[in-house]
């Protein structure tokens, strides 16, 4: 089902080839779901390799968080593939100097990173569930040991030598399979709105910020599920990580709009009429003003106070949610707005989101909660709370 396309009143002509939007609502739920992945991995990373032992409650999770989202993101960019059985001939065939043509390869390999760290992250838990149960279950990690029960201080000193170099590895690489997405946009040139060098690094600062984010929620909600007390400390550290990368990203998306404006090439007039017109509300408001600037000065308050117990559970789960949709709406305002405004930057367009349809509202928010029942099975199988397992490294 194809979007319903209107002009916008007011604002000129376009080209015929202008009148239909190549990208929909799922290409901007495919940064989306790989902002989450990096995001979530900086967090474990933050754990693994640069020691902040606050986070140690989340560490797992994390890692867990990463791999179930970047099992997803390549599923919207399948859907909105015309022929998706075709997608495996840039993998096979490659143009190399295409990026999109290299997601591919960036995706496969992080894909194995993440599930090579996994195992040896939870290789202690594998091994104790392999000697201890004998049911169907039992067979699984049997198979999961790859024949290694080896769980002496030797051993788990190789471990976590692999587990350090490993997240090492994958900071450049999660961060880099990210910035990739910003980089395709910021060399369109033919976009105004996505034309800027500083597209890469804005996409992998927003995609820090939605990751760590979507870990608070979840660290609370699992708190709260299990009938335990939340970690403030572990809490705290993701909430100072939220307000530190926040900061970075506002300033960041201020200097490309102002860059984009005060260069004042051709088209800036039809861009500054659309961005006080029909992106007012969504780009302003939504994503700046209730998603960004406000949990901003929310975090910034309570960091002044001191504040704590649940006052500070409920202020830093509130704020991750507001993040979380302020992520969103730059990606929507990034992907859909950057094609309301025509090439010539003569002329609006105005897209109007079906409901139904195989790019429509209904399967973007079922790929955007898939992860989430993929993660519920993950920890089930897996458990990546700090109280409830064995892992030697932690």
């Amino acid at each position: 089902m194809e979007p319903i396309i209107h002009f916008a009143p007011y604002t000129g002509w376009v080209y015929p080839n202008e009148t239909v939007f190549e990208w929909s609502v799922l290409i901007a739920v495919y940064p989306y779901l790989t902002g989450l992945v990096a995001g979530a991995f900086t967090v474990s990373s933050l754990y693994q390799v640069f020691g902040f032992e606050r986070l140690k409650p989340v560490a797992h999770l994390a890692l867990l968080t990463s791999l179930s989202f970047m099992i997803f993101v390549p599923t919207p960019l399948l859907l909105h593939l015309g022929h998706p059985e075709r997608a495996f001939n840039s993998t096979i065939t490659p143009h190399l100097t295409s990026a999109m043509a290299m997601f591919g390869f960036f995706a496969s390999f992080y894909v194995a990173l993440l599930m090579l760290e996994g195992w040896f992250a939870y290789r202690p838990f594998i091994v104790e569930q392999a000697q201890k149960r004998t049911d169907l279950l039992g067979r699984f990690y049997r198979l999961l040991t790859l024949g290694s029960y080896d769980v002496s201080e030797h051993a788990m000193r190789f471990d976590r030598k692999w587990i350090f170099a490993l997240a090492v590895i994958g900071i450049p690489a999660a961060h880099g399979l990210h910035g990739y997405v910003g980089f395709m946009y910021g060399s369109l040139k033919a976009r105004e709105w996505w034309s800027s060098d500083l597209m890469p690094v804005i996409f992998l600062f927003s995609a820090i910020i939605s990751g760590v984010s979507l870990l608070a929620v979840l660290y609370v909600v699992s708190c709260k599920l299990r009938k335990i007390t939340v970690d403030l400390a572990c809490l705290k550290g993701l909430a100072y990580t939220i307000w530190a990368f926040i900061m970075v990203a506002l300033v960041l998306e201020g200097l490309e709009f102002a860059n984009i404006v005060y260069k004042g090439r051709e088209g800036v007039d039809m861009i500054m009429q659309y961005v006080t017109g029909p992106l007012l509300v969504p780009y302003f408001i939504l994503q700046f003003a209730i998603g960004a600037i406000t949990p901003l000065l929310w975090l910034s308050y309570m960091i002044w106070r001191g504040t704590t117990g649940k006052a500070l559970v409920v202020g830093v789960t509130a704020c991750a949610c507001l993040v979380l949709f302020s992520v969103f709406m730059m990606r929507w305002n990034v992907v859909i707005g950057g094609q309301e405004i025509s090439k010539t930057g003569k002329g609006l367009l105005n897209y109007h989101l079906p409901f139904f349809g195989k790019e429509g509202a209904l399967v973007a928010i079922a790929l955007t909660l898939a992860p989430l029942a993929l993660l519920f099975g993950l920890t089930r199988l897996f458990p990546p709370w700090a109280d409830d397992t064995t892992h030697a490294h932690s």
